[in-house]
């Protein structure tokens, strides 16, 4: 394992990773800028043993995976094979399907997830839900969010907090981060800003520390409910994507993340 509390979430750079050849030249690159640690996302098909040889040779561990529920309930010796040789403890799943954004989807899938988390706990990796914005609507009085949460078991689903979508739901990332101490190995990181063109606003991504989060409640938050990983990432680029993520790397240095 690196000796590092900060990666990067690969699905940033997911139009520069559709081949082996693509993604033997972006790891290279991701290492250059200073990145020790990746979360794996958005690659195109590669042998998960030339993966693990292009990780190896780059210096780069996979702390972290995100896997579609699908892959997990359909392939699942196979996902768990991969993540063994990879060393990868902890995965996520990064979104429940879009036909289960309501009150009895969030109800539907917590078992789903309970049982693949049980599983994933056997075997020795640790399953966490990723957050959009989707999750903040509210059913009689309680977000789709805290429904999962509450339906899920704290010992085999965790909390992978989004820092952008909480906001752009209407939600305090550091007062979520805070709900789920002990339940949070990792957390993503990813600022918001805005733009205005032609009298229309709009919300975007920005490079960590570039825009309007407040890092130093966030980060607080974290430190506090103990979160291992901290995941950089930004679905979105104004500007060269390997550009944005030196940026946010070197700001989250600055804020004491090493």
């Amino acid at each position: 394992m690196a000796n590092t509390q900060v990666a990067l979430q690969m699905y940033t750079l997911r139009n520069f990773l559709k081949t082996p050849e693509d993604i033997a030249v972006t790891m290279k690159k991701v290492s250059k800028i200073g990145y020790k640690a990746v979360q794996l996302s958005g690659l195109g098909p590669i042998d998960a043993k030339e993966l693990k040889n292009i990780l190896d040779g780059e210096g780069l561990y996979a702390c972290s995976s995100h896997y579609g529920i699908d892959a997990f309930e359909k392939e699942y010796d196979k996902t768990v094979e991969d993540h063994k040789l990879w060393g990868t403890k902890l995965t996520a799943v990064p979104m429940m399907p879009v036909t289960l954004w309501n009150e009895e989807g969030f109800k539907s899938f917590a078992p789903r997830l309970n049982v693949i988390g049980e599983k994933l706990h056997k075997d020795g990796i640790i399953l966490g839900y990723h957050n959009h914005n989707f999750e903040l609507e509210r059913f009689n009085g309680k977000t789709g969010l805290q429904i999962l949460f509450e339906l899920t078991n704290p010992k085999y689903v965790t909390a992978e907090i989004d820092t952008y979508w909480i906001t752009a739901g209407g939600g305090d990332p550091a007062a979520w981060i805070r709900k789920f101490p002990n339940r949070s190995p990792q957390v993503h990181l990813k600022d918001m800003t805005m733009r205005i063109k032609d009298k229309a606003r709009s919300q975007v991504m920005a490079e960590i520390g570039e825009g309007n989060l407040n890092w130093p409640e966030i980060l607080n938050a974290c430190k506090t409910v103990g979160v291992e990983w901290y995941i950089i990432e930004q679905d979105a680029c104004e500007r060269d994507p390997f550009e944005s993520v030196a940026i946010s790397l070197k700001n989250v240095n600055a804020m004491g993340l090493k």
